[in-house]
């Protein structure tokens, strides 16, 4: 058995707090919000230290799996594996796939830290002490969670009420609390005695099975069928679909942590957070002079305390303080800082209606395994986009029944196959793809390949895309 710690990362979240850069399909621990990886490769380079962890295993679903493949892939991060939920059954019967594969491919006293994809956390001495305490506990029997030191009445997380010291560091849990009103949580900020849940663990893989089998006996043997029934898919395991459908919808605070007489917690003054609203970005930025953060094209007169971010459109912010002005391609939000909670209620309000809820849902630049493509102007009878395949990838061969399509080569080198002809094009080239006819675009080159691509036709849907052969297993 290994004496490292297995990571697992929870990658399927569907979040929209931070709307209108996040969305269902383009969920947040995919998002460079600050910096240059996201949020999820971020979590990656935190368990990359090979004297501590082994290779770490993602829990995500279908939406996500090519995203948390290029991802790691562009990091060079190679990993245990992807194992895919075939739907949303809350936390318990994910951590409970996770402990089961990885009893099976590594033993039942094998290490396992469940890591939200979506934190920011600062990896210095006093995180990794802190994992070196919940790991030693974690190896006599304890499950332990990680209780982040308050800095403020935070009303967005759940509580721990942090218990007796058990030993180097790490406590007995006396009570979880849910997320509190302000009164309660500045009670609980100035007690000194509660840390914020931060939704992290650490146990061995045999220990949680035990405690599911005796305080969540439906999770535990829905997930084993579902494991024992899965099937491979290059590098993604396929949990069975009927099998796990029929794990209760429930979370492993609920099902294990509340329950067991083996929770601990490890207070941790860490520099964290859960990048749950725009406040939070904000604080976690850090502002200029004028308490702003800024990122992207905008321009700022007389603003203070504010949050700007633009992907394209120029932002022109005056006269402002405490607002957030957040602008994707093709949405702007504009909302008080310290009403960031509430960003979730809009979001619902978008979604109630059939002519904005696609806001809310699929974001203009869609990612692919290939690469992606942005949605740059639609109109009746033809759409316009921008495709970027990257080196060495190929679209699958396909056919439309509904339209045609012409490919501008703007940078790279393309190659074309159309029917039985393959057509190379260079930049400034472009092809005509005719309705009906078999085709795919290809990259050979070493960089990025761009092609500007404008459809014509009669029905211009995603779902008009008839798949011949696929190597990412689509057709």
């Amino acid at each position: 058995m290994s004496t490292k710690i297995v990571p697992v990362i929870m990658a399927g979240g569907k979040g929209t707090r931070l709307w209108p850069l996040s969305r269902a399909a383009a969920a947040k621990q995919f998002i460079r919000f600050l910096g240059d990886e996201t949020l999820l490769q971020k979590t990656l380079m935190r368990v990359s230290d090979e004297a501590l962890y082994d290779a770490p295993l993602v829990v995500t679903n279908e939406d996500f799996r090519f995203l948390v493949a290029e991802q790691a892939r562009e990091l060079d991060v190679k990993l245990d594996g992807i194992v895919l939920e075939p739907e949303a059954r809350n936390t318990a019967a994910a951590v409970a796939a996770a402990a089961v594969i990885v009893s099976q491919r590594h033993g039942r006293d094998a290490l396992i830290q469940i890591l939200p994809s979506d934190h920011e956390i600062t990896v210095d001495d006093t995180y990794r002490a802190c994992v070196a305490s919940a790991a030693d506990a974690a190896r006599s029997g304890k499950i332990v969670t990680f209780g982040i030191t308050p800095t403020e009445p935070a009303t967005g997380y759940g509580y721990i009420e942090i218990g007796a010291e058990i030993g180097n560091g790490v406590h007995e849990v006396s009570r979880f609390v849910e997320k509190p009103n302000a009164d309660v949580a500045q009670q609980m900020l100035d007690s000194g005695n509660y840390a914020w849940n931060s939704g992290m663990f650490v146990f061995s893989a045999g220990r949680m099975i035990e405690e599911l089998k005796a305080l969540a006996p439906e999770v535990l043997a829905a997930v084993e069928k579902s494991v024992e029934q899965a099937k491979g898919d290059l590098d993604f395991t396929r949990l069975d679909a009927e099998s796990f459908a029929e794990a209760p919808s429930i979370s492993i605070d609920y099902a294990v942590m509340e329950k067991t007489a083996n929770a601990a917690v490890v207070p941790a003054a860490i520099t964290w957070s859960d990048l749950g609203s725009w406040d939070a970005i904000w604080k976690l930025a850090g502002g200029d002079e004028n308490g702003n953060v800024v990122s992207g094209n905008a321009t700022v007169s007389d603003t203070t305390n504010s949050l700007i971010m633009s992907r394209e459109a120029h932002l022109a912010v005056q006269g402002m303080d405490g607002v957030a002005v957040i602008a994707s391609e093709d949405a702007v939000y504009v909302g008080r800082l310290d009403r960031s909670q509430d960003v979730g209620n809009l979001v619902k309000l978008l979604a109630a209606n059939k002519e904005t809820a696609g806001l809310t849902e699929n974001h203009p630049t869609a990612l692919r395994p290939w690469g992606g493509y942005t949605s740059v102007l639609n109109g009746e009878r033809f759409q316009v986009k921008r495709l970027f395949v990257h080196p060495d990838k190929k679209l699958s061969l396909q056919k439309h029944y509904h339209r045609a399509e012409h490919w501008v080569c703007v940078r790279g080198t393309a190659e074309v196959t159309i029917d039985d002809k393959v057509t190379v094009l260079n930049e400034n080239q472009s092809i005509y793809i005719p309705q009906g006819s078999v085709h795919r675009l290809a990259n050979p080159g070493k960089i990025q390949l761009e092609v500007i691509e404008v459809q014509t036709g009669s029905y211009l849907g995603e779902d008009d895309i008839i798949r011949l052969v696929d190597e990412f297993g689509r057709s």
